[in-house]
C-alpha cells in the first residue's frame, strides 16, 4: 500500500481525485436491491473569510434522529467520493453517534487557492487566512448552517489531518469542544517529516513533498528507476535533485534547500508559540516507532502543559509505526505482543475521549498520560508525564566495546572507523525498496540492526545479559566524547534490545537453510535512534566548523519511550556517522550549505568515540 493510500485508511476514507457527488443509496438494477447506506452523502464547498471554498463531504449517520455532534477532518490527501459502505469505517465512534465532515485543505484537490505546506499562523493580524482561521471558518459555518448538530463540534487525524487538527487550537472556535492531534508537528526543522535536529530527510522530503505539490488533483508516489540508495547516491545532492528532476516546481523543497538552518522560515511557522491557556480538551497520541512524525505531539503536550489549569490536555503513546493505533496494532514490527493495543486505543481511549466531550457520555477522562509500555507489553497510567519515579541513570560506551552502568576507568581510552560518504551506511536493507513500499518503510525504525552491526565504519556497544528487567520511563538522552578529522560531521545514536538467542524455539537437527533468519532469536530491536549534525553543536542558527580531532560533547536527545528491556536481554548501543538516504549525507568537510555541496566538498573522515560517551536512561525504581 502506497503512504497515501495508507494515510487514507487512517482518514477512514478513500478518495478518487475528481470525483463528482454521489448520493446515498444508489446502486445497479437487479433482482435484488442493494441495502441503502448506513450515511446519507453531501457535498460542499465551504466558503472562507477570503472569499475561497473549501472542498467539504458530509455524512450523517442514516436513520439516527435528533441533534449530533460534528467531528471533522481536514486534509491534503482528498475526501471520500461516496457514502461508506459500512458503518464499521467508523469502529467504535460509530456506536455514539457524529456527523462526519471531511475538507480539502486550501488548494488540494476541489479546493480553492494555493497550497504552501504553511504551518503559519497570524494571531494579530485580522486580515489573515492560515489553516487555523480555515479551521475556525468551517467550524463557524457547520454549526450555523447543518441541520440537526448540536452545536459541538470534535476534529481528529492522522499525520497532515492531525496536524490540520492541532492548529485549530491556536484560535479555537467556541463551538470546538475536543481535539485529537495524532501524529502531528509543529516545527519542520526540528524531528518530524523534513528533518532530525537539522539534518535533512532527503528521502523523505524528496516523495513527500512533491506529491502534494507537483499536481493538487491527486497524490502520487515517487517513481525510482532502481535501488533508492543508489539513486540517491547518484544524484549526489538535494540541490541537483531540485534542479534536474523538480526544475523549480516543488517550492517548499527549494524552500528547504534555501534555509539549511533553524532561522525565521521555520521558527515563524511554529504554531504552537500562539497557544495560551488550554481550554480545549485534546487528546495527543504518537508512536514510539512512529517512522515519519513521532516529535510533534510530544512538544504539544508538554506546551499545553505549561498553562493548563484545568487539565485538559492527555498524551498517549505506544509500540506504533505512523498511525498504526488505528490499525489492530498487535505486533511491534515482526515481534509479536499479544495484545490488539491499537483495538484498546480505539475502544477504551479514542472513542469515550469524544463521547465525554461532545455527548457528555460516561467519566471524564482524568489521566495525564497512558502508555503501551513495550517490552511488558500493557497499558501503564502515569499522573504526570514524564512520571515522578524515574531516575537519570547513565549507561556507558567503553573502548573495548562493552556497556555498562560502571563509569570508565581513569585513562580508558577511545574507538575509532572512517567515515566514507562514497558508501554511506543504509538506514534499510539493500537493495532498498521506494520510500513507501509497505511493509519495509511502515517499520524500517523496528528492523533488526544487524544488517549493519558488522560494518567497519559502525560502532557496536554491548552490555552482559541483564539478571531482572530494566524499565525506562521518559526522555532518553545520549551524549559522545567525540571528534572527526574533518570539520563537520554526524554522529547516529541507536539504543537496541538484543534479544536472546533462544527467543524462538529452534531444532539445529532440523533445521533447513535460512530457518534461523526467520525466527526472532538475536533479533536487534532499535528502541530509539537518532542523528545531531556537528555544524549544529554551539548553535541552530549560526552553524560553525568544527576543529579537527578536538573531542567535544555531542547531545543527542532520544525522545521520550516506555519500555522494559527483559531479564536476559542485552543493551546495545551503535555509532555511525551516515544514515542514508533516510538523512542527505555530510561532506564531513565544512560548507555554507549541506544541501548544495559539491563533488568535492565530500571527503574521508576518521570518527572517535572516547571515554565518558553515554546513553542516560530514566530507570523506574
Amino acid at each position: 500500500m502506497s503512504r497515501h493510500a495508507l494515510l487514507l485508511a487512517l482518514a477512514i476514507t478513500a478518495a478518487v481525485p475528481g470525483a463528482t457527488v454521489a448520493q446515498a443509496g444508489a446502486g445497479q438494477a437487479g433482482a435484488q436491491a442493494p441495502q441503502p447506506a448506513p450515511f446519507t452523502y453531501q457535498e460542499v464547498m465551504v466558503p472562507m473569510r477570503d472569499g475561497a471554498r473549501l472542498q467539504t463531504v458530509v455524512m450523517r449517520p442514516r436513520g439516527v434522529t435528533g441533534p449530533l455532534p460534528i467531528l471533522l477532518q481536514r486534509t491534503p490527501y482528498g475526501v471520500p467520493d461516496a457514502p461508506f459502505a459500512s458503518a464499521s469505517r467508523f469502529g467504535p465512534l460509530m456506536k455514539d453517534g457524529y456527523i462526519f465532515v471531511f475538507q480539502s485543505m486550501r488548494g488540494r484537490f476541489k479546493s480553492d487557492g494555493v497550497f504552501t505546506l504553511s504551518t503559519a499562523v497570524h494571531p494579530n493580524d485580522p486580515k489573515a487566512v492560515d489553516e487555523a482561521t480555515d479551521a475556525y471558518d468551517t467550524v463557524d459555518w457547520l454549526v450555523k448552517t447543518l441541520p440537526e448538530n448540536s452545536g459541538k463540534v470534535g476534529m481528529w487525524g492522522v499525520s497532515y489531518p492531525g496536524f490540520a487538527a492541532a492548529v485549530a487550537l491556536a484560535k479555537p472556535h467556541p463551538a470546538l469542544k475536543a481535539v485529537s492531534p495524532q501524529a502531528a508537528w509543529i516545527d519542520y526543522w526540528q524531528s518530524d517529516d523534513l528533518h532530525r535536529n537539522g539534518a535533512l530527510r532527503l528521502s523523505y522530503a524528496t516523495d513527500w513533498v512533491s506529491s502534494l505539490q507537483l499536481d493538487k488533483t491527486k497524490n502520487s508516489d515517487f517513481a525510482y528507476p532502481s535501488d533508492t540508495y543508489d539513486y540517491f547516491l547518484k544524484q549526489g545532492s538535494a540541490e541537483a535533485i531540485d534542479r534536474t528532476v523538480f526544475k523549480g516546481r516543488v517550492p517548499m523543497f527549494t524552500a528547504l534547500l534555501d534555509h539549511p538552518n533553524h532561522d525565521a522560515f521555520y521558527t515563524g511557522q511554529r504554531w504552537t508559540d500562539s497557544l495560551g491557556e488550554t481550554t480545549v480538551p485534546t487528546l495527543n497520541v504518537a508512536g514510539f516507532w512512529d517512522q515519519e512524525d513521532p516529535w510533534g505531539s510530544w512538544q504539544i503536550y508538554a506546551r499545553q502543559k505549561r498553562n493548563d489549569p484545568n487539565h485538559l490536555a492527555q498524551m498517549v503513546a505506544g509500540p506504533w509505526r505512523h498511525g498504526g493505533w488505528q490499525g489492530v496494532a498487535d505486533h511491534l514490527g515482526p515481534i509479536p505482543i499479544g495484545t490488539p493495543s491499537g483495538t484498546q486505543f480505539q475502544e477504551q481511549i479514542q472513542a469515550p475521549f469524544f463521547a465525554y466531550w461532545l455527548h457528555g457520555k460516561g467519566p471524564r477522562p482524568d489521566f495525564a498520560a497512558r502508555m503501551f509500555q513495550s517490552g511488558s507489553n500493557a497499558w501503564k497510567t502515569y499522573a504526570a508525564w514524564p512520571p515522578a519515579g524515574a531516575k537519570p541513570t547513565n549507561l556507558y560506551l567503553h573502548a573495548d566495546g562493552s556497556l555498562s552502568f560502571t563509569a570508565p576507568a581513569a585513562g580508558e581510552g577511545c574507538r575509532d572507523y572512517v567515515s566514507d560518504p562514497a558508501n554511506p551506511v543504509p538506514f534499510r536493507r539493500r537493495p532498498m525498496s521506494a520510500t513507501y513500499a509497505s511493509p519495509d518503510w511502515s517499520w524500517w525504525e523496528a528492523d533488526d540492526q544487524r544488517f549493519v552491526d558488522h560494518r567497519p565504519d559502525v560502532l557496536g556497544y554491548v552490555s552482559e545479559s541483564l539478571d531482572a528487567d530494566l524499565t525506562v520511563t521518559g526522555a532518553l538522552s545520549a551524549t559522545l566524547q567525540a571528534s572527526t578529522s574533518g570539520t563537520d560531521s554526524d554522529f547516529v545514536v541507536k539504543l537496541i534490545d538484543v534479544l536472546p538467542d533462544d527467543t524462538a524455539p529452534f531444532d539445529g537437527q532440523t533445521a533447513q537453510p535460512g530457518d534461523y533468519a526467520r525466527t526472532l532469536n538475536g533479533y536487534q530491536l532499535p528502541i530509539a535512534m537518532e542523528v545531531r549534525r556537528g555544524r549544529f553543536l554551539a548553535s541552530d542558527t549560526a552553524p560553525q566548523p568544527l576543529v579537527p580531532g578536538k573531542v567535544v560533547a555531542w547531545d543527542v536527545p532520544l525522545r521520550d519511550h516506555d519500555h522494559v528491556f527483559k531479564a536476559g536481554h542485552r543493551i546495545m548501543v551503535q555509532v555511525q556517522s551516515s544514515w542514508f538516504p533516510m538523512i542527505d549525507r555530510n561532506p564531513q568537510s565544512f560548507v555554507a550549505n549541506i544541501a548544495r555541496a559539491k563533488q568535492g566538498d565530500y571527503v574521508k573522515a576518521t570518527q572517535k568515540v572516547c571515554a565518558g560517551s553515554r546513553v542516560t536512561l530514566p530507570v523506574m525504581r
